[in-house]
């Protein structure tokens, strides 16, 4: 072997402290770089971002499909938007004569779509407990609505009176028709108030207009079957159901005759 030829060979290798000659170890050649972290960061990043855009807009597309609708349309600006009715609350308020005041929560304005929550909101700030009085003004409204408030009064052992609230925060007379008597029933005892009046009428259901395949006989017969059921459970008379089934207007009951159907409990003073 040449001088030359151990020089190359000694360019290539090295001599082994306790051995023979060694070739180094080569570097691997033809791999791919490994990728940076930053651009894998940046990857997962965007793709969050992209999954969050998607959910929003199909959240956004489904918000407006269902207010689109007007039943939901009002159901949200009765509830948050400017509520139907209106409340303010009477520190002692003597409804009954009887020289013993309570609290009463006044409401009064039309039932709306949403009233039910509102309702209950009011009841909650005001802190009424069984005993206390709810005092109500309405020309009616939503039935559905107004049947829910009633069971809510009766679940918490409210009085109800018909009247407003007039500036020195005593009870004057009023006028409550429609939807509002389910309000009323729901009351326990239910005061009358003198000069108050409470009006009746026949309800039809408006399932028909929006639906041409509802049966408006059918809806009818169901509601009345509803009404029936509501005044039952309340203690009312089933005569108060009659009266309301006589006419499509309103029939405004006097005091004697809506004791007689039990619809007032307390003789009015």
């Amino acid at each position: 072997m040449s001088v030359d030829d151990d020089q190359d060979e000694g360019d290539r290798s090295r001599r082994s402290p306790t051995g023979p000659w060694v070739t180094p170890a080569r570097k691997p050649t033809g791999q791919p770089a490994a990728p940076s972290l930053r651009t894998a960061g940046n990857k997962r990043r965007l793709g969050s971002v992209v999954i969050f855009i998607l959910l929003m807009s199909s959240l956004g597309i489904r918000a407006y499909r269902d207010l689109s609708r007007p039943e939901a349309w009002a159901y949200w600006k009765d509830l948050y938007l400017s509520p139907s009715m209106t409340s303010s609350l009477i520190a002692a308020a003597d409804l009954d004569g009887s020289g013993r005041s309570h609290p009463a929560l006044v409401i009064s304005g039309t039932i709306g779509a949403a009233t039910a929550s509102w309702f209950r909101e009011r009841l909650d700030e005001s802190h009424l407990a069984a005993g206390d009085a709810v005092l109500i003004s309405s020309p009616g409204g939503d039935l559905n609505q107004a049947m829910i408030m009633g069971e809510v009064v009766r679940s918490r052992g409210l009085a109800t009176a018909v009247g407003v609230a007039n500036a020195a925060g005593r009870a004057t007379p009023s006028y409550c028709a429609s939807a509002c008597v389910f309000v009323y029933a729901g009351g326990m005892p239910r005061i009358g108030i003198e000069g108050s009046m409470l009006g009746v009428h026949r309800f039809v259901t408006s399932a028909s207009g929006r639906d041409p395949d509802a049966d408006p006989v059918a809806d009818t017969q169901r509601t009345a079957g509803m009404v029936l059921s509501y005044m039952t459970k309340m203690g009312v008379s089933s005569a108060v159901v009659e009266a309301m089934s006589a006419t499509r207007d309103v029939r405004w009951l006097g005091a004697r005759e809506a004791s007689a159907m039990n619809l007032i409990t307390d003789p009015v003073r």
